[in-house]
């Protein structure tokens, strides 16, 4: 489809492939746009909010692999606030998504979607989320979605990802 329509923007939000790198690179050189994958939780909260065949470390390498394996793919993740995390624990996951490069983090607020699943500890505050949005981008992502009902196929920030797309397409094009 896009060769056929070369101006429509691919994101695809994948699994982890139970940190399968081969599987990354064959997505990452399909002609997807951006590569996203949700580290979900702060680091504490991974065994309890998410799968056990899932874990932090490995959502990091799958998205430091998208990063590295094609010049200028944009990478994207998500966090869910209201968890229990704390300010601390957001602050390292944001570093050390930023360490290995992440363009993209939406926030938001974890709801709980059946009285089975885990219960919401807190309802963060528009002004907590607001917080994250400009703490985030001064740590230098290039672009934070942060409120309550944002979720990480959220599309408020489209344009912008178009033109970091067409950024990196010409950078990448500059260096061949």
């Amino acid at each position: 489809m896009k060769e056929l329509k070369p101006e429509i923007m691919v994101e695809c939000l994948t699994s982890d492939f139970r940190g399968d790198l081969k599987a990354v690179d064959t997505l990452v050189h399909s002609g997807l746009d951006v590569f996203a994958h949700n580290v979900e939780t702060v680091k504490r909260l991974q065994r309890i909010v998410r799968d056990p065949r899932a874990g932090y470390e490995q959502s990091l390498s799958v998205l430091k692999h998208a990063k590295i394996s094609k010049k200028g793919m944009i990478t994207k993740t998500s966090i869910m606030l209201g968890l229990g995390e704390t300010d601390d624990e957001v602050k390292e996951a944001m570093a050390d998504l930023r360490a290995i490069d992440v363009d993209i983090l939406t926030f938001g607020q974890y709801l709980q979607p059946t009285p089975l699943h885990l219960t919401v500890k807190e309802y963060v505050s528009p002004e907590k989320f607001a917080y994250w949005k400009e703490y985030g981008e001064s740590i230098g992502f290039r672009y934070v979605a942060s409120g309550p009902l944002v979720r990480s196929s959220y599309r408020a920030g489209e344009l912008f990802v178009k033109t970091m797309v067409n950024e990196s397409a010409i950078e990448a094009a500059a260096i061949s």
